[in-house]
Parts: structure tokens; C-alpha cells; sequence
């Protein structure tokens, strides 16, 4: 396994929309296993694909206190929503920053796991916030793009400045 690189805002490559997965191989399997250790290295609790510059449609979350919870969704899909709810968001492609976005508080989600299997998936709270805001990337959305164009100016500036100074 191996720590991969976490694309940064404003990366346009964040931007780019995720493609389906046809088959989930050995390689497909191998990526999960590495995202998995890139995301618990962070530390997050969700990581998309294309936040690693793979732009397939596979997203990981762990959303459990002892990190041992690794759920894996390859292909995902909302098939309802219901309520709302405003909740602070952060993002290990925006690291340091934490803004509160409004979200659907509960989703029930269709996906594939790492062994191909179909699942369908009630969440809500926090689990819910995960889903949808790694789902966005597979669109190629950052949770910047919710806030206004000042708030998301600063933190684009934010993001550069402190790229140029690594």
C-alpha cells in the first residue's frame, strides 16, 4: 500500500468529472486499499477518487470513532433526500478550512462494493454530510463552490499562497 497525493484547491483537476468504473478488478482494488491508507493518514473520514487525481467514480468513508469502519462505494448514486440540515464541513483537499454548508439530512444511496456487490445504503448526520460531499467531487465540486464568491476568493487565495510557500 502507499500514500498518495491529495490534490489542493484550486487544482483544475478537482474539477474533472469522474467516469464510471466497467469492472472492478485487481487494480480497482489495489487503488481503494491505497486510498484507504491516504485517507486515515490525513486524517479524513471520506476521500474520492478524484481527490488523487483517479477519476473514476469510487468514494471511501469511515465515519467510526475507532477508524475500522471502511465503506467502500464504487458507482454511487442518490436515489432520495429528504430534510435539510447545516453542517461545518472540511476537506483534505482544502486543508485547514471549515465552513458550514446546507446539505439534505438524511440520503439513501445505491452503490457497489469493493467486491462488486449492489448495496443500498439509509444514511444520515454525519454519514449523509460524507456521501454527498464526496459524491460532489465525482462532479468535479469542491464544498468551496456552496459559499459565497468572497468567502471563496479568500480561501482560493488562501489555498495558492500557501502552495507558493511549500
Amino acid at each position: 500500500m502507499a500514500i498518495l497525493n491529495i490534490l489542493n484547491y484550486p487544482d483544475p483537476r478537482l474539477h474533472m468529472v469522474a467516469k464510471p468504473i466497467k469492472e472492478i478488478d485487481a487494480t480497482i482494488r489495489h487503488l481503494i486499499d491505497d486510498m484507504a491508507e491516504t485517507m486515515y493518514d490525513a486524517p479524513g473520514v471520506g476521500l474520492a477518487a478524484t481527490q488523487v487525481n483517479q477519476h473514476i467514480q469510487l468514494i471511501l468513508i469511515d465515519t467510526s470513532k475507532t477508524k475500522d469502519h471502511l465503506q467502500v462505494f464504487i458507482n454511487p448514486k442518490i436515489i432520495a433526500k429528504s430534510g435539510e440540515k447545516e453542517y461545518e464541513e472540511g476537506c483534505l483537499s482544502v486543508p485547514g478550512i471549515y465552513e458550514s454548508v446546507t446539505r439534505a439530512d438524511k440520503v439513501t444511496v445505491e452503490a457497489l462494493d469493493r467486491d462488486g456487490k449492489k448495496f443500498t445504503l439509509k444514511a444520515e448526520g454525519l454519514m449523509s454530510v460524507c456521501i454527498q460531499h464526496e459524491m460532489d467531487h465525482l462532479l468535479g465540486k469542491v464544498f468551496v463552490e456552496y459559499l459565497s464568491p468572497l468567502k471563496r476568493n479568500r480561501i482560493k487565495s488562501k489555498m495558492v499562497k500557501l502552495q507558493r510557500d511549500r
